[in-house]
């Protein structure tokens, strides 16, 4: 099973197939071929990824912490990439080693993409379950 694991502030995070409740895909233009593991793959091939805290005002729906104690902001982990498509399908994302020195422009100039997705990767910074939202933007 695939898994990734990064450190923020001292503690271990493992993002897996067990704590990830839901893939949210662009419901007007889905990305075809695009599972969890790919997610996991992209993130394990890359060497630059950093995660940062953000604040919601809901609480994670699996653990509610927070609730009890009547806080008004809730915090997760995220971090964003990109990738790009051809005909819908996955090509490239912008933290892949094979993209330095790309753009989406270029390659979208030489034929090889039509279409970009940010990826977001919400994780709960208390119980660890996290989802991963991918939408349909122009870059």
């Amino acid at each position: 099973m695939n898994e990734y694991k990064f450190n923020y502030e001292e503690k271990e995070y493992i993002l897996s197939q067990k704590n990830c409740s839901d893939i949210i895909n662009d419901e007007e233009k889905p990305v075809k071929g695009t599972s969890l593991d790919k997610i996991l793959n992209i993130l394990n091939e890359s060497d630059d990824i950093d995660f940062d805290i953000e604040y919601y005002q809901e609480a994670c729906p699996e653990c509610l912490a927070g609730v009890k104690e009547k806080q008004k902001f809730f915090g997760f982990l995220e971090y964003h990439f990109y990738i790009f498509t051809k005909n819908g399908e996955y090509v490239i994302s912008d933290i892949d080693n094979d993209y330095q020195g790309l753009s989406f422009n270029k390659l979208s100039r030489s034929g090889k993409v039509d279409d970009s997705y940010i990826v977001s990767i919400i994780v709960c910074e208390n119980c660890q379950d996290y989802i991963v939202q991918i939408e349909n933007c122009i870059v």
